[in-house]
């Protein structure tokens, strides 16, 4: 009698688990955290694939901007989730240097995340505010050897590419710059475009428009190709500095506890969103890469930057305080 209850028990288990594992996902909204303010480069690219995956999913997905640090406090939110796939990070290069540039985090920028898809790759272009008497990079090079120690460059904070790339442009031009770290592209951007800053290398998607505008001045894209949004751009080398090239990407992650098979339905369809002709030509029109990887090829490329990244922290002698 026992033993027929037992069996009546464990199939009611199994039916009631597999129900559980046929529950359609989502079933509620979706949390989409972007570690930087409202307005950025990261903030642009996540919500124009939340506002696809809304539509796709029928249920919300929900941008949350969690700024600061380096990314480290959106990181550090998303990191303690729950890998349901109900949290995910649309996240940058930084993640990837903030192992090397902080000394204590409570995360680890690896095992602590699931690589879903890296969306694009996006250049980096070195502006300037008007005020700066340079219409081109070889005059810009020689304002620095005679007032570098005057000429402060912005970044959207401490740990981001914009920040690491700036100093190796310091390196690579022996000048006196200063690193003046802001919370995101948006404050950054106001103090450049007002004069309170000289120049910043900058995302693309975040500087086109006020290229556009006249506010800001693009001297070379930080590039082995010029890009189809700024074709009247040289890229550094064309200017007369080869080696020099800097982007940042936009890639999407979860906790690390997300099944691999809930990864992989995120990222088809995350990929299906970027590969229609529209969100490329979205993404190429704001000076971006497509990439569209699979989980396991961001996983690869994610290696890699940690290793890049972790040297050019090491040469340029880069810290950030906690």
């Amino acid at each position: 009698m026992q033993g027929n209850w037992l069996r009546v028990l464990a199939c009611a288990v199994a039916l009631l688990s597999g129900a559980a594992q046929a529950a359609p996902y989502p079933a509620k909204p979706v949390t989409m955290v972007v570690p930087y303010p409202a307005g950025g480069a990261t903030d642009v690219v996540a919500r124009a694939v939340a506002e696809k995956l809304t539509q796709s999913w029928g249920q919300t997905v929900i941008v949350e901007n969690r700024a600061g640090a380096g990314t480290t406090i959106g990181a550090s939110a998303v990191a303690r989730s729950q890998g349901d796939g109900y949290t995910l990070f649309m996240t940058t290069s930084a993640h990837t240097i903030s192992g090397h540039l902080y000394d204590k985090l409570s995360y680890d920028p690896v095992k602590d995340f699931a690589p879903i898809t890296l969306v694009t790759k996006v250049p980096l272009v070195l502006v300037v505010n008007p005020s700066v008497p340079a219409r081109n990079l070889q005059e810009f090079l020689a304002y620095l050897k005679q007032d570098g120690a005057s000429v402060n460059f912005a970044s959207p904070g401490n740990g981001t590419a914009q920040h690491l790339s700036g100093e190796l442009f310091k390196i690579a031009t022996q000048s006196a710059i200063t690193h003046v770290p802001y919370r995101g592209d948006s404050p950054a951007f106001t103090d450049l475009a007002g004069g309170q800053v000289q120049m910043m290398l900058a995302t693309i998607t975040s500087a086109l428009p006020l290229i556009q505008s006249g506010k800001l001045r693009a001297l070379a894209v930080a590039n082995g190709k010029r890009v189809q949004a700024l074709r009247e751009v040289p890229t550094f080398a064309e200017a007369g500095m080869p080696g020099f090239e800097a982007a940042t990407w936009f890639g999407l992650l979860a906790p690390s506890s997300l099944p691999p098979a809930q990864a992989r339905r995120i990222y088809e369809d995350v990929s299906k969103i970027v590969a229609t002709p529209e969100m490329q030509t979205r993404i190429e029109g704001l000076g971006g890469e497509v990439v569209n990887s699979t989980p396991e090829a961001f996983a690869a490329f994610m290696a890699q930057e940690q290793e890049k990244w972790g040297q050019a922290v090491k040469a340029s002698g880069a810290v950030a305080a906690q």
